[in-house]
């Protein structure tokens, strides 16, 4: 019996820290909305690996960010001189490549929770 309960407790507390360590749990939803609202634009395209690893930092919240699909969009991507996916378009700048987070915060001004 003791050693059904140690088990137990075991894996309740693996469980517990993994959960806690879990990207998931994170909400970026203000962040991204934040993003957006500052007039930061995502250029990229579907088939792009850097682009696909972008949108991943953001999970779920990337359906607030401003994107614009360079495949689709074309004109758009050209006359915002992007050369590269995936590129970020922020106060008139351009910022090619993947961007962490924290950096699109410092170049917004949008808080990080």
């Amino acid at each position: 019996m003791k050693r059904f309960l140690f088990s137990f407790f075991f894996i309740l507390i693996i469980s517990v820290a993994l959960s806690a360590c879990s990207t998931n749990s994170v909400d970026y939803d203000t962040f991204a909305q934040c993003l957006s609202e500052k007039g930061a634009t995502m250029y990229g395209t579907e088939w792009c690996s850097h682009c696909k690893n972008q949108k991943d930092m953001f999970g779920t919240s990337f359906q607030f960010i401003t994107y614009v699909d360079c495949d689709i969009n074309s004109d758009e991507c050209l006359k915002n001189g992007v050369k590269g996916y995936p590129t970020w378009g922020i106060n008139n700048e351009n910022y090619p490549g993947e961007q962490q987070l924290p950096r699109l915060a410092s170049l917004t001004g949008c808080q990080l929770n």
